[in-house]
């Protein structure tokens, strides 16, 4: 797959017949992202093949025009860039909003999506908006491929407990949902970040831990215990994972650690993913050592169920 980057007034000219279009954040790139893009697949078939790209945002245009605002991702561009090309996707655009912020939808239409990828078609969600101020909606999108010679196909948004978004999934997410995250996305979320180094408490216990720290602006789950799966590598673990402060331990930095099952390895440095699939329990303070320890232990056993 080839990832174009930078100013798009700069790509190189399309050296295939043009391209299947489709534009959004594409953050999580979940089930209603995956409609649009099955979809894009269709209509690029019936073009006789045409390759497919997505445009995509980096940072998320909030981040830039309210960055107090700014929702917190579900994935970052390079885990967004992995799941497209999974997908099948040919190349990936990345826009720097910075840039594309100030382009009229008239400037968007002619400079990225007629000279930068020479669209034959361009697939859309109900509510697009785009260029400048948002002034481009999906009736301006085809008064432009009328001018440029691409079709508009704008796909209705899926439906679950109401439009599958990326906020809706941000939701679950904070409310430690992540089975609905789960279902929403069609894959368990994923929190990718390094592992560093800490107090070594878990270990004292019987039980290490990987303390991950994520990118700063990624969603986390609410504070408790999740059934997860964490990728090392090409390999996964099962794993018991604790989001909070420790209160037995009077903590008060909110901590993200990985108790991985039958793995034995050091992880320092290393970054991993952990892909949550189920909330076990409340974070909550108890009376001593021995009652944490037994806790840890039931939830180990908890785990095991879940991800058998």
């Amino acid at each position: 797959m080839r990832v174009l980057d930078g100013d798009p007034r700069a790509w190189p000219e399309p050296t295939v017949s043009g391209f299947a279009v489709t534009i959004g954040n594409y953050d999580g790139v979940h089930l209603g992202h995956q409609t649009v893009l099955a979809d894009l697949a269709e209509r690029a078939g019936a073009l006789g093949g045409v390759p497919r790209a997505v445009l995509t945002f980096d940072p998320h245009p909030m981040a830039v025009m309210a960055p107090d605002h700014a929702p917190r991702l579900l994935t970052t561009i390079e885990q967004r860039i992995e799941i497209l090309e999974y997908l099948g996707v040919d190349t990936v655009g990345v826009l720097p909003f910075e840039q594309v912020r100030t382009m009229t939808p008239q400037e968007f239409v002619s400079d990225v999506l007629a000279r930068g990828l020479g669209a034959r078609v361009v697939a859309v969600g109900s509510n697009f908006r785009f260029g400048h101020d948002r002034a481009g909606d999906v009736e301006s999108l085809r008064t432009g491929g009328a001018a440029f010679g691409f079709e508009v196909d704008v796909v209705p948004l899926l439906e679950g407990r109401g439009p599958v978004s990326s906020s809706s999934i941000r939701t679950m997410i904070a409310e430690g949902a992540v089975d609905d995250a789960r279902q929403a996305l069609g894959r368990a979320f994923e929190l990718r970040g390094e592992v560093v180094g800490g107090d070594r408490r878990g270990r004292s216990i019987g039980f290490p831990t990987a303390n991950v720290q994520p990118p700063s602006g990624m969603a986390i789950p609410q504070r408790g215990v999740y059934a997860a799966r964490v990728r090392v590598g090409a390999r996964l673990f099962p794993a018991v994972v604790n989001i909070g402060v420790r209160p037995t331990f009077d903590g008060y930095d909110e901590l993200i650690e990985a108790h991985l099952l039958d793995f034995e390895d050091e992880l320092y440095g290393k970054v991993i993913g952990v892909l949550f699939e189920r909330r076990l329990r409340d974070e909550q303070r108890f009376a001593g050592i021995d009652a944490l320890v037994a806790q840890i232990g039931s939830d180990v056993e908890a785990a095991r169920g879940v991800l058998a």
